[in-house]
């Protein structure tokens, strides 16, 4: 393999990890909120809001269940409008962001609705306000569960981002298809699946790692 096409491969590389670090970070801000407020506000829940939730999740439901490269396409005129081309590395970060958004918040619902329900029994008898056992028992005991939920989504963002690559994105997917399928440089596809899986590994067990180290430090193990 040339020099040339090595650094093509780095650069790439460094493509992929900017669309999925900002994706995520975005993501996260917007689908953790959602995620917590789909978990309390059912019928009888701390935050008793039925028909928004129903609303809500229907809007979640909906946008998961587009094919992400189908969801590239439509949303074009909204990824124009929103970062000025449908083409390019900051542009892939719009649809990656909207398919962050509520995957992330998902996950987040289910993390926190397996928090033991005596914990929040036992924080209202005590008086506390349904914020204070959002933020002070149902997101902490729930932060493990999350971490390995933000962990997944990140691996999912990975592999999105190459598709990205068929539709005018940049990244791993881009060259991939550029060079590996279309020129017939198999050495180039193989490179940038073994990329991608090295990405996907580091960021699996970096995920595991911080979840253990936070299941640690969760309020419940302080206390016994």
């Amino acid at each position: 393999m040339s020099a040339n096409l090595i650094n093509m491969l780095m650069e790439a590389t460094w493509q992929t990890v900017y669309m999925v670090a900002v994706a995520t970070v975005i993501g996260a801000v917007f689908g953790i909120p959602i995620g917590v407020f789909l978990a309390c506000s059912q019928r009888g829940e701390l935050l008793s809001a039925p028909l928004v939730n129903k609303v809500l999740g229907v809007i979640v439901n909906a946008t998961r269940s587009v094919p992400f490269i189908i969801l590239v396409v439509s949303i074009i005129p909204v990824t124009r409008f929103i970062a000025g081309t449908s083409i390019g590395t900051t542009a892939a970060i719009v649809p990656l962001t909207i398919a962050a958004i509520p995957f992330i918040g998902r996950l987040v619902e289910n993390a926190i609705r397996e928090v033991d329900s005596g914990l929040i029994e036992a924080a209202r008898a005590m008086g506390a306000t349904p914020m204070q056992i959002i933020r002070k028992v149902l997101i902490p005991e729930a932060l493990p569960g999350i971490t390995l939920g933000l962990t997944l989504a990140v691996v999912s963002l990975i592999g999105y981002s190459a598709m990205v690559g068929a539709v005018g994105g940049e990244g791993l997917g881009d060259l991939g298809i550029r060079y590996g399928y279309q020129r017939f440089m198999p050495s180039v596809m193989l490179a940038v699946v073994v990329i991608l899986i090295v990405m996907v590994q580091l960021v699996q067990t970096a995920g595991e790692f911080l979840a253990r180290r936070v299941d640690k430090r969760a309020p419940r193990n302080r206390g016994r």
